[in-house]
């Protein structure tokens, strides 16, 4: 019990949950289900009353309280599904975030583990100790996180306003018969306790065996829609979706194995309504006797009640089993959340000088300069190297933005794509960024210009025209240093050089001179006009180069770099 309870905490926590939003919406779903038994309760006295044939005035009051009652459950009902799903709403908002710093603020996820390989059959499979991959992170910051949020509409409020309407309905009953209102109590214990035990069981038992085959399905599923040209290349497409297939067979296989318990699970609560009722009416029978409706004896109206608000009080207990099983869930999704971060801690924390600590202790900042390239061999550490000067790794670092060589573009219009960077971009200003990355002409063949949909994203267009359009992005942005990472990959090379270097001259007028350009290339073009070169080499040692014009005789002058 304590461990529950302290994953509860956590839950709070990571949530950032508002005390007085929840005591709101908990307020509201009391009041709610308040209504609703205080309409059974008066309805049968009602009926009862009726059936005496009293004057229609001394009902009257009965009547215009039901209605109020009616009016106000329903109203009731949906302020509590307003008040419960802000909460809810707000605190998977917050634990996203914190998911995305806590992945943001690491970079294990840029290491590979030693002896790890992409293409393993069943690599990742338990989504803790292997590799992480795309679709182990989709879970995390997806469907755990909506695990998460439901424990406030399906765990918090219920469980609280369950207890406060079992404890009123039991009190209520209590005040004619404490033998109905023990047995009401015993009932609801049953149906409150018992059938959520047993729900909790089948869902842990469905979240061990379904959840890693689901991951691995959506892992499985991602890897086939991103790179299914690439595995029918190399013959493996058939065995891809043969993986996933058998995944999703072996969750579905899960599920209907764990299904027993839930089935015992939601035959307890009619079972609970029934004795609770047939023993209040047989406790009502006995006390109401042959002398029943006299002066000092169980009056019909006391009989009605007594039978007809055990039916209501099951009301509130009803959503408990769900709730057993919502918390099963949220408890393995917050493990896993709390192993994410913990294996991010160990990776930002680990002895061993990472390449990003490697660079930071020989160029932790970007020279002096308005032009600048970044040179090197392939995994000599450019791209890490921008990613830090751009706060990825800690701090995200006001003005500067780094703008991925592998950035998303989305399946909508071209110039919803140029609003990525900068949401109030104008048609002019994009069809201006468009040209001037040299898109004229085909922006001039789309049929509805900037507003043409790009359906599918990045296959819609080839290589070359995703990288200008991803350059049209970073222009348009409101950044005052652009760190671009292989801006010209996969462009003609007459074209990719002509285009690099306009960007490596102050004075092209492809980007305002007052703003600061730095260029991750492969290959440098001759005649460019970087006022920095900084050079990786194949050990990830760096060397900044200031190019002085003024001084033809001596073209290149070393920056000396700290040493720490």
């Amino acid at each position: 019990m304590s461990v529950v309870a302290g994953d509860l905490r956590r839950m709070w926590a990571l949530l950032e949950l508002s005390r007085w939003r929840v005591v709101v919406a908990i307020a509201w779903g009391v009041l709610a289900l308040g209504s609703g038994l205080g309409l059974a309760a008066l309805a049968a006295w009602l009926i009862a009353r009726a059936w005496q044939m009293p004057p229609v005035l001394d009902l009257s009051i009965a009547v215009v309280t039901v209605r109020a009652l009616g009016i106000s459950r329903g109203l009731a009902r949906y302020l509590e599904r307003l008040a419960t799903h802000d909460v809810a709403l707000r605190a998977m908002a917050t634990a996203r975030t914190t998911v995305y710093r806590t992945l943001a603020g690491s970079d294990f996820w840029l290491r590979r583990p030693a002896g790890s390989r992409s293409g393993d059959e069943g690599a990742g499979r338990s989504g803790d100790a292997g590799p992480l991959r795309r679709g182990d992170l989709l879970v995390r910051i997806g469907s755990d996180i909506d695990d998460l949020g439901a424990v406030v509409v399906r765990v918090f409020v219920p469980v609280a306003v369950a207890a406060v309407l079992s404890a009123a309905a039991i009190g209520l009953l209590a005040t004619i018969s404490v033998a109905a209102a023990a047995i009401l109590a015993g009932a609801l214990g049953l149906s409150g306790i018992l059938a959520p035990w047993l729900s909790a069981k089948a869902a842990r038992e469905a979240e061990r065996a379904v959840r890693t085959d689901r991951a691995e399905f959506t892992a499985q599923a991602l890897t086939v829609l991103d790179h299914a040209a690439e595995l029918r290349v190399a013959g493996r497409l058939d065995a891809a979706l043969d993986a996933a297939a058998k995944a999703a067979r072996r969750a579905v296989a899960a599920e209907d194995k764990a299904a027993a318990h839930s089935a015992w699970s939601a035959a307890a609560t009619p079972l609970s309504i029934g004795v609770s009722v047939l023993g209040a009416l047989l406790i009502g029978i006995t006390l109401y006797g042959p002398s029943g409706g006299a002066p000092g004896a169980m009056t019909p109206m006391a009989l009605t009640v007594l039978v007809l608000l055990p039916l209501s009080a099951f009301e509130a207990v009803g959503p408990l089993p769900a709730a057993a099983q919502s918390l099963t869930t949220a408890r393995a999704a917050l493990h896993r959340l709390i192993r994410l971060d913990t294996r991010a801690n160990e990776a930002g924390g680990h002895s061993a000088p990472t390449l990003e600590n490697r660079l930071s202790q020989q160029l932790p900042e970007i020279p002096a300069g308005r032009r600048i390239a970044v040179v090197g061999p392939s995994g000599a550490g450019k791209s890490t190297l921008l990613m830090m000067w751009a706060g990825l790794f800690d701090t995200p670092r006001t003005g500067v933005t780094y703008f991925a060589e592998d950035a998303h573009l989305f399946g909508t219009s071209v110039l919803e794509n140029l609003r990525v960077a900068r949401g109030d971009v104008t048609e002019d200003e994009a069809e201006t960024a468009l040209r001037t990355v040299g898109l004229g002409d085909w922006l001039d063949s789309l049929p509805e210009g900037v507003h043409t949909d790009l359906i599918g994203g990045a296959a819609t267009v080839s290589g070359g025209q995703r990288r200008r359009i991803l350059l049209a992005r970073a222009l348009v942005s409101p950044a005052r240093v652009l760190l671009l990472d292989e801006p010209t990959e996969h462009l003609e090379a007459e074209a990719g050089a002509d285009l690099l270097c306009a960007l490596l001259d102050a004075d092209s007028g492809l980007v305002d001179p007052d703003r600061t350009v730095v260029v991750v290339t492969h290959q440098l073009p001759p005649g460019n006009r970087a006022d920095v070169i900084v050079r990786l080499d194949a050990s990830a040692q760096v060397t900044a180069d200031l190019i002085d014009r003024e001084v033809p005789t001596s073209a290149h002058r070393e920056i000396p770099l700290p040493t720490r």
